[in-house]
């Protein structure tokens, strides 16, 4: 497993987010990234976990996905309309640096 906090991103969270990540040298990538744009939920889930990547999101149902008991690396919820580019940047920047992936496995952080 890694030593480092790293985040997977979905489709809805702009890709601004991981380009400014990388740039602090935190490690982001994107749905868009891996050519997995439209890829079901259930997928993008489990690729996450599977990987060791906290799982970025807007979307709530990987929220009940969570609840309901499904085992995953950790996830970042965020509202939409409420949530910019520097906000994500900032508490994704923040979880990097306070937590290690054992810290986030099976853990929802609210933005």
């Amino acid at each position: 497993m890694a030593t480092k906090v790293q985040f997977y991103l979905d489709e809805n969270v702009p890709l601004a987010v991981a380009e400014q990540l990388q740039r602090r040298g935190v490690t982001a990538v994107t749905v868009r990234d891996l050519g997995l744009l439209g890829d079901s939920d259930p997928n993008h889930l489990h690729r996450a976990n599977r990987e060791g990547w906290v799982f970025c999101t807007h979307d709530t149902d990987f929220v009940d996905m969570a609840m309901a008991g499904e085992v995953h690396a950790g996830i970042v919820f965020g509202q939409q309309h409420r949530h910019g580019i520097g906000d994500w940047v900032r508490f994704l920047a923040l979880i990097a640096a306070v937590y290690t992936p054992e810290d986030m496995h099976n853990r929802i952080e609210y933005l």
